[in-house]
């Protein structure tokens, strides 16, 4: 297994982007094939100070290997949620492991 983790953390100028930013990974990432799990959604607030509770929103994709991925990363669709939705966020930070 692959997963691919993205911490999104948004413009705070613009109230709905959370929202936006996680309309747009359903209508452009989830459909694309090769993943075998698929989350977004924003940031749960915590008592718990461990919890890290700065960003706004999370991706969280699950495939059955890297080349599943590095297919994923190239896919137009993938491409089309880069440039229709960065102006949403201002930082994006990416954990991959396997």
């Amino acid at each position: 297994m692959f997963s691919h983790v993205v911490i999104f953390w948004t413009d705070p100028q613009n109230s709905s982007a959370p929202d936006e930013l996680v309309a747009g990974a359903q209508k452009y990432l989830k459909p694309i094939p090769g993943s075998v799990f698929f989350h977004v959604g924003k940031m749960v607030g915590s008592h718990r100070p461990v919890v890290e509770q700065s960003y706004q929103v999370a991706l969280n994709l699950v495939f059955q290997d890297k080349k599943a991925q590095d297919d994923y990363q190239v896919h137009p669709e993938h491409l089309k949620f880069v440039s229709e939705c960065s102006k949403l966020w201002k930082r994006v930070v990416v954990y991959d492991f396997a």
